[in-house]
């Protein structure tokens, strides 16, 4: 089975939105990386050396291949990726090896059989 990692860097009030969407779309699970900090385009706000920016979570779902893009696209949508700026930005990336899943694998093959 191949695996697929999708990352998503997202503002804390759309935390909630994408996990539960991630998990309606097919994913068994997620891990969420709290108090993240970055920066786009224009660099944040601050005032006498605070940042005015809201934190960022990081949530990571392994996902099956052939169901990743379907989970990366309604995590987009749920959260307004595409509308509203700053909202969030999601990547999918190739999984080479994964050591600890063996436990998992037999779980999501019988849950996405049908899905495939």
């Amino acid at each position: 089975m191949k695996l697929k990692l999708i990352l998503a860097l997202v503002t804390d009030e759309k935390t909630e939105i994408v996990t539960q969407t991630g998990r309606d779309a097919g994913a068994t699970g997620c891990t969420v990386i709290t108090a993240a900090r970055g920066e786009g385009l224009n660099p944040p706000k601050t005032f006498f050396g605070l940042t005015l920016e809201g934190q960022r979570d990081v949530v990571l779902f392994i996902v099956e291949e052939h169901m990743s893009r379907a989970i990366l696209e309604a995590i987009s949508t749920a959260a307004g990726f595409d509308e509203v700026t700053g909202a969030g930005v999601a990547v999918q990336i190739d999984i080479e090896d994964a050591i600890g899943l063996s436990s998992q694998l037999e779980e999501i093959q019988r849950e996405i059989e049908d899905k495939i």
